[in-house]
């Protein structure tokens, strides 16, 4: 009867051991995990009524295309009203893996003393209190008249040859030649110069028209300058750099153009009659790119902006005096 118990108490144990729930496990991955999007966050933008992903995108300093791709915008007309938008360069992911390099190794260098057998270097030469040097020796012989007749000889110092007395020579100076008469003609007023670009984000400006300016940029409304012209008169780019939008689709701007010159800088020309360049174009400082117009204008007029990190700024402080 004991013997069956215990059996049967056996069994209800392997079968309890059977039954457990298995231990719990906690996944360590390192791997990044996507951020949601934060509103009001630096490089987020969160999209108003009225809004334009064009305008954004010029407001920001960006190709609209970039943003269309850091955003994964199928239409770039489909944005809405409370949507936060990415308008800065994604950064690297945190939790890269980081590529250990193994530790060289340098070999020890055996030491060995300088005065043990297998020395190559020989001790330094013993100098007595007066400066003259005592060791080392080249041999020792014994003591003997003969001996010490030769030694004494042998460090008589040689005789020096006989200096020979040369007579200088008289010298010739070249018969001196009238210098020719330069005619001086009137100076050729020059043209401006493009400012020069003095760091890495900097550019070499220069006017993007020959007309009077009509309108200086104020900090409150004009966000430009505006040039006055005929239709048809040339719009230049003020500087190298790549096209990055051409059309209509920011209000108040007519036919418009933007170049992106690096991260830092671009540049505007609205109101334009007809474009000669696309997107995607590379330009070069002083290149007609489109002509003078009064698209979305009550006159004809380029309205020029400079824009740094997205900021109008007075294109004036830029442009090379004229």
């Amino acid at each position: 009867m004991i013997r069956a118990f215990s059996l049967a108490v056996s069994a209800l144990l392997i079968a309890g051991c059977m039954t457990q729930p298995p231990a719990p496990t906690v996944d360590r991955s390192t791997s990044a995990r996507p951020v949601a999007p934060v509103a009001g966050g630096p490089g987020y933008y969160t999209v108003k009524k009225g809004d334009t992903l064009y305008r954004i995108a010029l407001e920001h300093g960006q190709d609209y295309k970039d943003v269309v791709t850091w955003n994964n915008i199928a239409n770039a007309n489909s944005i809405k009203e409370g949507q936060v938008l990415r308008v800065a360069p994604p950064v690297a992911a945190v939790g890269e893996a980081v590529v250990a390099q193994p530790v060289v190794t340098v070999p020890a260098v055996e030491s060995r003393p300088l005065d043990g057998p297998g020395s190559v270097a020989s001790a330094p030469a013993a100098v007595s209190a007066s400066g003259v040097k005592r060791e080392p020796r080249g041999g020792k012989e014994p003591y003997s008249d003969e001996a010490y007749t030769r030694l004494s000889r042998a460090g008589e110092t040689a005789p020096k040859p006989p200096i020979v007395a040369v007579d200088p020579k008289t010298e010739v100076k070249p018969e001196a030649k009238p210098e020719p008469k330069t005619e001086v003609k009137p100076e050729a007023k020059p043209e401006p110069e493009p400012a020069a670009a003095t760091g890495p984000d900097d550019v070499a400006w220069q006017w993007p028209s020959s007309g009077k300016v009509i309108l200086p940029f104020t900090e409150m409304g004009n966000k430009g300058v505006d040039f006055g012209g005929k239709p048809g008169d040339p719009v230049l780019a003020a500087a190298d750099g790549k096209v990055v939008y051409v059309g209509t689709g920011i209000r108040g701007f007519g036919q418009l153009l933007i170049v992106k010159h690096n991260a830092t800088f671009l540049s505007a020309y609205a109101h334009n009659r007809k474009m000669l360049v696309s997107e995607g174009q590379q330009v070069t400082r002083g290149q007609k790119i489109a002509e003078m117009g009064n698209t979305d204008s009550d006159i004809v007029k380029l309205h020029f902006e400079i824009r740094k990190q997205g900021k109008p700024i007075d294109p004036l402080v830029y442009l090379p005096k004229r």
